[in-house]
């Protein structure tokens, strides 16, 4: 009886024990990585086993066979595949529920309205998120877009502008479909609003259109007369020349310097609208809400030309006289001038009085 008696004592005091390591297992905070801190990548069907060692040998846990208890004790809850980081010391039980709940490591990226592929390449270079090459390579593949654009030979234009979330190395193909499910996203909101049906043939030609105005100004007030002025040039037969689709075309083949020249202009590139009729074969970046409404509904006026005023905006004109006049207040105000010379002053005549003769004394 006595020794039935020691059994139950010791397995009542293992069992004890046994609860107590596993609780400070699970409950107590626990670190034995660098202080900078450490990211473990959880691969997609791992089971809680390898869940529970890889974290481990990381150091995030104190012990792989109690994660493992605690994460069996949860059977609807699955591990989800990612990339997480820990910086300071949790407990098992935030470790399980951080990953259960998927709050894998993000960072930021924001694509700005008017970028052009190369330009989002070399800023998630820059961010060491991948290779401007990796980037470039999935985003000269149109096939997201083939259904609404049939011509585009990428997918510049469709990689809407937006602050994505990013692992710590992103797929490049699945980073560019997300910019691409964005673009479908928020055109088949604008598009409902408008007289273009999502989906329907003009989306290329809206989008290039809107790129172009992207690029041209700064200011939203003044994109739908900057759309209906390339409209007008286009009903008419005139090119458009407009010069961000000479800098596209030289940044193509990365020989865009800064500034355009008068060579430039003559670039053989049918990007370029100096040397070609129409718009570009495709988008020359990627617009943003403001743009895309614009293309869509151009403002309605007679307007042909337009000047840089120095100030972000922009002087109109619907005839080549008058945008020539406008050409010289912008080089006024380059330099320093007013935008209107003075008025000439005034020049009083005298009056053309009667002359007499004086009387002879």
């Amino acid at each position: 009886m006595r020794f039935l008696v020691t059994i139950i004592l010791v397995l009542v005091l293992a069992a004890a024990g046994a609860a107590a390591w596993f609780w400070v297992c699970i409950a107590q905070p626990y670190r034995q990585f660098p202080s900078e801190g450490v990211f473990v990548d959880l691969p997609r069907g791992a089971s809680s086993r390898a869940a529970a060692r890889l974290l481990w040998q990381n150091g995030v846990i104190r012990s792989a066979t109690a994660f493992e208890i605690y994460a069996r004790r949860h059977p609807r809850r699955r591990l989800q595949a990612g990339e997480y980081f820990f910086d300071h010391p949790i407990t098992g039980h935030d470790v399980f529920w951080q990953i259960a709940d998927g709050h894998v490591w993000e960072q930021p990226f924001t694509v700005r309205e008017g970028e052009t592929m190369f330009d989002i390449a070399r800023e998630l270079e820059a961010g060491k998120f991948m290779t401007a090459n990796q980037f470039l390579a999935a985003a000269q593949d149109p096939q997201h877009v083939r259904d609404i654009a049939p011509h585009v030979k990428t997918l510049e234009g469709f990689l809407f502008p937006a602050t994505y979330q990013l692992p710590r190395h992103p797929v490049p193909a699945e980073l560019t479909a997300e910019m691409v499910r964005k673009f479908r996203e928020e055109w088949t909101r604008i598009a409902a609003s408008s007289p273009i049906a999502p989906g329907s043939g003009l989306t290329e030609h809206v989008v290039t259109l809107a790129s172009l105005v992207e690029r041209e100004t700064p200011k939203p007030e003044e994109r739908p007369l900057v759309a209906g002025a390339f409209e007008n040039r286009l009903h008419k037969n005139m090119r458009l020349q407009c010069d961000p689709t000479v800098i596209y075309a030289l940044e193509q083949i990365g020989q865009y310097k800064g500034t355009l020249t008068g060579d430039d202009l003559h670039f053989n590139s049918p990007y370029n609208t100096y040397a070609n009729a129409g718009l570009p074969p495709g988008p020359i970046g990627n617009p943003g809400e403001a743009s895309l409404r614009a293309a869509i509904a151009p403002a309605q006026t007679d307007y042909l030309y337009f000047v840089a005023n120095t100030q972000g905006g922009h002087f109109f004109a619907a005839t080549l006289e008058e945008h020539n006049r406008n050409v010289t207040k912008y080089r006024r105000l380059l330099a320093g001038l007013p935008a209107d010379p003075p008025p000439e002053p005034v020049v009083a005549k005298k009056p053309q009085g009667k002359h007499h003769r004086g009387a002879a004394r």
